[in-house]
């Protein structure tokens, strides 16, 4: 369909600029929509279950990040711990990311409470699913909308020799006095370049290799109270904060192992 100037002739002179604009250019003029990529990350990885929104599930993260590659990420769920009914599993899902599934953190009654604080990756502003599931099966999802970009590419220097051979070290403490017979944190900090394999490497222009810790097992008194199965979400040098219940005085033991089948141990007593 063709449009002439003389169309417009007799109009006030903005809204005749205005009028030509929306003719000659309307694909610039209509808003374009994002599809939204929960449904099908829901259909793909909860099909057929019902998930039912919770105010018990608490997340804490920046509504807006400085840079998309270390976000604070928190969550905390309110709900029992018992022998009889606890929260078994919790995923987190950063839809928008290229590899959504961040981690899946997997609790115990041992665990005192379902909990953890770590720094995430973005690779765009993007929305953030926490699917918790109890033990008994049923499905609980909080989310919370976090502006961030350019944590998962990007460009990185080449092999330093110092950083590979520092991968895999750890400290752990606890974040406060020792509390036997009831529920203390640990807070580690794992040494890993955590590289997401979508990464220009600046001396060959080449992708680096993704090369990143997948697995992570603390035990109290070889009693597992909390395992995690990360992905390339987790942020460099990673930083893991979680619970556990001490019922007597022992040893709380981590285990890590990345994608080359590598593994990595630490420990630290309690109340001894």
């Amino acid at each position: 369909m063709k449009h002439r100037l003389s169309d417009v002739r007799g109009m006030p002179f903005y809204a005749a600029l205005t009028a030509l604009f929306l003719w000659t250019c309307p694909i610039a003029a209509t808003a374009q929509t994002v599809p939204d990529p929960w449904p099908a990350l829901q259909t793909s990885y909860f099909p057929g279950k019902n998930l039912e929104p919770a105010p018990f599930i608490h997340i804490t993260a920046p509504a807006r990040a400085a840079s998309g590659d270390q976000v604070p990420f928190a969550f905390s769920i309110d709900h029992p711990m018992t022998a009889t009914r606890y929260i078994k599993t919790v995923t987190v899902l950063v839809d928008a990311n290229p590899v959504p599934v961040t981690a899946v953190f997997h609790f115990k009654p041992e665990s005192g409470k379902a909990e953890i604080s770590t720094r995430i990756r973005f690779d765009t502003d993007s929305p953030v699913h926490v699917v918790a599931e109890s033990n008994d099966g049923k499905l609980y999802v909080g989310t919370v909308n976090v502006k961030a970009s350019g944590g998962c590419g990007g460009s990185i220097a080449g092999d330093d020799p110092a950083v590979m051979a520092a991968a895999g070290k750890m400290k752990m403490a606890l974040t406060g006095p020792s509390n036997v017979g009831g529920i203390n944190k640990a807070r580690l900090l794992i040494r890993h370049p955590m590289y997401t394999g979508l990464q220009r490497d600046l001396t060959t222009n080449g992708y680096r290799a993704a090369y990143f810790i997948q697995h992570v097992t603390a035990s109290y008194n070889g009693k597992p109270v909390m395992v995690a199965d990360t992905s390339i979400g987790i942020s460099e040098n990673p930083t893991l904060e979680f619970g556990f219940v001490a019922d007597r005085p022992g040893a709380l033991a981590v285990v890590l192992q990345d994608n080359t089948g590598a593994t990595f141990r630490q420990a630290i007593d309690v109340g001894g």
